[in-house]
């Protein structure tokens, strides 16, 4: 007999939107219910972002000790060469993700949410049917959230099986693979491509267009192309991926020239879509927009009282987006007055060096305009950076702001864990910071933040340090 659940909010998807905005809805004292087909978490915990920061962590400790293995570094040698169990590392990998994934279950219990366990497909926009272990349960909801994520876009061409694979599968490989080709230079193809070329693989990258990473400006990315011409990563701009015959990607290079990449491994990453079938989307009276859920600056979309979150609705695709959106609609739900209007959503890439991007970047129209400020430093100058062998790769904080009052319009940063600069970046944004209230506040020393302070000042005319 099939179980009914009557719910004021139903919540499809557990990711990183869909479990923060359960656990808010819980917390405001709202009938809450979390459907969920895969382990709590979502992409972003589970084969995604965490996973793939643990890799690229294994992957920094494994190079630093080969380096040290090749020759007396600071005084550290080793005495034979490093090697490393990819196994153990995955494994390492899943503790983890398990700890993350069980912390997670904790905090929506502790919210007194009510977890299903299913994958949920809706027969119209409040009715849901959850195919569990053991029954079918049939949910009714006043509320309805949806957060049911994105998956990897697979090329008609390159189908995922066998040796291609998507970010999912390289994230648990059993060895590292000897030659991997990467299909695709955005930032999940850089992020993984130069872990495993780190870990010791020869890593061959494809991109479609005439440069890497191209959501940011060349001068940004240029750290990052030096280090993988210096570290050997192979690069084909301008070249298209067509077929794989026998464990060989087929491409055309921009001259028209047909190559063939030898590769135990091919990674596909092209991109991101979201997850918009398969759990009764056309079976609900929402607007689309191209491919993504229309919804306004509540998220709400063309159903009364349905809402969609994270990457159903467009692009950032980020974990940060997804998360806020979630806690705004749960407190509308509540009945409070909010809506989804970021100053901005900060991006980071985990290259090598990383990146981080908040806020306006420049173009040649920002360049000729003499309204915007543009100021950079390098950390070529920041004691912090020279300190840990970090002032030499190219990196710098770079700050724009309005030139009539000084208002900070964007952020950006590229150099060894610049990631951590992000929220402050963000932060600087979204009260509406000017230049001289970074200028003023005092900087600890010494750190990396050090030289967001410095940018400030150059921006003002008056950098201390260079």
């Amino acid at each position: 007999m099939a179980e009914i659940i009557h719910t004021k909010v139903l919540v499809l998807g557990g990711g990183p939107g869909g479990y923060v905005a359960a656990i808010r809805a819980g917390q405001l004292g709202l009938d809450t219910t979390l459907v969920e087909a895969d382990r709590l978490g979502g992409t972003c915990l589970i084969r995604g972002c965490i996973p793939s920061k643990a890799i690229i962590h294994v992957a920094g400790q494994f190079e630093a000790m080969t380096k040290a293995a090749n020759k007396s570094r600071n005084g550290i040698s080793l005495n034979t060469a490093p090697s490393v169990d990819f196994t153990e590392t995955v494994k390492w990998k899943e503790g983890v993700v398990d700890k993350l994934n069980s912390g997670v279950a904790t905090l929506l219990k502790r919210a007194k949410v009510r977890v299903v366990s299913g994958w949920g497909t809706f027969s119209d926009g409040k009715t849901c049917h959850v195919k569990t272990k053991d029954r079918e349960t049939t949910i009714a909801a006043e509320h309805v959230i949806l957060a049911a994520g994105s998956v990897p876009v697979e090329l008609p061409f390159l189908p995922f099986g066998g040796n291609v694979i998507s970010s999912t599968e390289a994230l648990s490989l059993n060895e590292v693979p000897k030659r991997l080709v990467v299909v695709g230079a955005g930032y999940i193809g850089l992020e993984l491509g130069i872990a495993f070329r780190k870990l010791g693989a020869e890593v061959i990258v494809v991109e479609a267009l005439d440069r890497i990473l191209p959501l940011y400006d060349a001068q940004l990315v240029e750290p990052v192309r030096k280090w993988l011409q210096k570290n050997g990563v192979t690069v084909h701009l301008g070249a298209k991926a067509k077929s794989v015959e026998d464990n060989k990607l087929v491409l055309e290079t921009r001259d028209g020239e047909t190559l063939k990449l030898t590769a135990d491994k091919i990674l596909v990453t092209v991109g991101r879509k979201p997850n918009t079938v398969s759990w009764g989307l056309e079976n609900m009276a929402i607007d689309m927009d191209g491919r993504f859920v229309m919804v306004d600056d509540r998220c709400a979309t063309s159903m009364k009282n349905v809402w969609a979150i994270g990457d159903l609705v467009g692009e950032p695709m980020l974990e940060h987006k997804a998360a806020k959106q979630g806690e705004t609609v749960a407190e509308i739900i509540a009945g409070h007055q909010r809506k989804f209007d970021p100053v901005s959503i900060p991006a980071v890439c985990f290259t090598e060096p990383e990146i981080v991007s908040a806020g306006m970047l420049p173009t040649p129209e920002t360049a000729k305009d003499n309204g915007i400020i543009t100021a950079v430093f390098p950390f070529a100058a920041n004691g912090r950076a020279l300190s840990m062998e970090a002032g030499d790769d190219g990196g710098f904080v770079r700050i724009l702001a309005r030139a009539s009052d000084h208002r900070v319009l964007g952020i950006q940063a590229v150099g060894a864990h610049v990631s951590e600069l992000s929220n402050e970046f963000s932060l600087a944004l979204e009260m509406g910071a000017v230049l001289e209230d970074i200028a003023g506040t005092i900087h600890v020393h010494p750190t990396l933040g050090e030289a967001f302070h410095e940018v400030s000042l150059r921006a003002l005319g008056h950098a201390i340090h260079i």
